[in-house]
């Protein structure tokens, strides 16, 4: 377990420009592959180009983790964090940090009432904590960002999924490492299903696909460049590819798509501005289908779309486009490229009732959460109601089995925030005083606000009892101190 003192240290050894230096060396001391420029001969590798062509790759599947095996009625699986090296720029292999080799890490698929049991095996020389976001878990399973996997050591966690359908994902959360370890690779995706997502006549199968997004940096060696609050990183990644393409037949597919990204906020939207049905966000469908031209999602935010192929020929292709900086257009603007390429029969439909979502009840209890970081300087300090995270500390008591309806306001002039609660799904409720948008009407576990913004949010606090933690999903802003710690007793 990391100490307050241990965890102070850490922070002054991976603040500014050390954090891209030695204090990378020891993530991959224990292992034959260098994950830092420095590692390894500049001669090595071809200097990465100036720029990176498009819709020349295919945009790879996630592979799906098979379990070892059953517990029983639990699945159980087994997954080592380690170094490793991967293709993202063509011809130049780039150290990553991976969940079992893969960048991104794998997907995992459950349903629920079925457990799943996961060893981590943690193959780095630092510290790592694995949170699945968005899970309802006891406390020793919800990777607290001190409650951590010490180098070399092994770590059990258990998933009850005892909640409903949700397209949940896995990330490292270390305090003041979560940060950089996630920037280089270790995320994963987690489809949680159940029977009422089963029986719609969605598009399934091969028609179904994850697509994990983010954003990068590369330096001349074609590694991965981090710096804490970069707002340069200029290469937009699906899948771990930059700008891939990804052939579709002429029908419905299902785009299950995440946001794990360390800041940046995408805009989605097709080139043609053709239309985007979504039907669900982070904690699964939403009551009905919402027909749009643009698709938001902050950092940690996930959205569930189906897109109709068949309106388009085959042979011709339609871009998915990012409308959202920072970055010029020619760089952050293209994400990826669908090619429709065949026909294919479709039996799949949208029906206008996808789930009927639980009642809201009378709120127990009501409480304000003022999220804000310094503006300028080179490490500004970033605070939930004024305060950095201590995990020493309790900030927020609630009674179990009660309802809270949470006030939260973005203080900053400039500066973007979202807000994430661990444990609980919760409602959106208002957007600065009107209903939220059709998009973020169904259970949600990440919202975004923007400069001056306020989002208020209904909780339900009634399956586990003990700390957890709330911070901003903007994971340099949460290892600057934007944390809080809640205690459910």
């Amino acid at each position: 377990m990391i100490t307050r003192r241990s965890a102070l240290s850490v922070a002054v050894a991976t603040t500014g420009v050390g954090l891209t230096g030695a204090a990378l060396a020891p993530l991959v001391a224990a292992n034959s592959t260098p994950a830092n420029p420095a590692a390894a001969p500049a001669a090595a590798q071809p200097a990465a180009p100036a720029a990176v062509e498009k819709f020349r790759r295919p945009m790879p599947l996630l592979p799906v983790k098979r379990p070892l095996g059953t517990a029983g009625r639990a699945d159980v699986y087994e997954m080592t964090i380690k170094p490793a090296r991967a293709e993202i720029l063509p011809g130049i292999h780039t150290d990553v940090l991976t969940y079992d080799g893969h960048f991104p890490g794998p997907l995992i698929k459950a349903r629920t009432g079925r457990p799943v049991v996961i060893r981590q095996r943690n193959r780095l020389t630092v510290p790592t904590a694995v949170h699945l976001h968005g899970a309802a878990v006891r406390p020793d399973s919800d990777g607290d960002p001190m409650d951590v996997i010490a180098p070399g050591a092994d770590r059990v966690y258990h998933y009850p999924n005892r909640q409903p359908h949700a397209p949940l994902w896995f990330h490292d959360h270390a305090h003041h490492l979560e940060a950089e370890n996630t920037y280089r690779g270790l995320s994963g995706s987690y489809l949680l299903t159940d029977a009422t997502e089963r029986a719609l006549p969605l598009p399934a199968g091969r028609y179904e696909v994850v697509i994990a997004l983010r954003d990068a940096r590369f330096d001349d060696q074609g590694q991965l460049a981090y710096a804490m609050g970069d707002r340069a990183r200029n290469t937009l990644l699906a899948n771990g590819v930059p700008y891939p393409y990804f052939e579709v037949a002429a029908r419905k597919y299902r785009l299950r798509l995440l946001n794990a990204s360390n800041q940046r906020r995408f805009d989605l939207r097709l080139a043609d501005g053709g239309p985007l049905v979504q039907i669900g966000s982070d904690g699964g469908l939403l009551a009905a289908p919402h027909t749009t031209d643009h698709v938001p999602l902050s950092a940690g935010e996930r959205a569930d779309v189906v897109v109709d192929f068949s309106r388009y020929p085959v042979g011709t292709s339609v871009v998915l486009k990012n409308t959202n900086g920072p970055g010029p257009a020619e760089e952050t603007g293209e994400v990826l490229r669908f090619d429709v390429v065949r026909t294919a029969d479709d039996p799949s439909r949208i029906p206008a009732r996808l789930r009927t979502l639980p009642p809201l009840p009378r709120p127990d209890a009501e409480r304000a959460v003022v999220l804000r970081m310094d503006e300028g300087g080179e490490h500004p300090g970033a605070y939930i109601d004024e305060k950095t995270y201590d995990p020493e500390r309790v900030d927020a008591f609630v009674k179990f089995g009660t309802s809270e309806i949470w006030t939260v306001t973005n203080a900053n002039a400039r500066a973007e925030h979202n807000f994430h609660l661990h444990l609980v799904q919760f409602r959106v409720l208002e957007r600065d005083g009107r209903p939220p948008q059709p998009g973020e009407s169904g259970l949600k576990d990440t919202v975004f606000l923007a400069p001056g913004e306020t989002v208020r949010l209904q909780a339900v606090f009634d399956t586990y009892r003990g700390r957890y933690v709330y911070h901003c999903h903007m994971f340099e802003h949460g290892a600057r101190g934007m944390m809080a710690t809640m205690h459910i007793r």
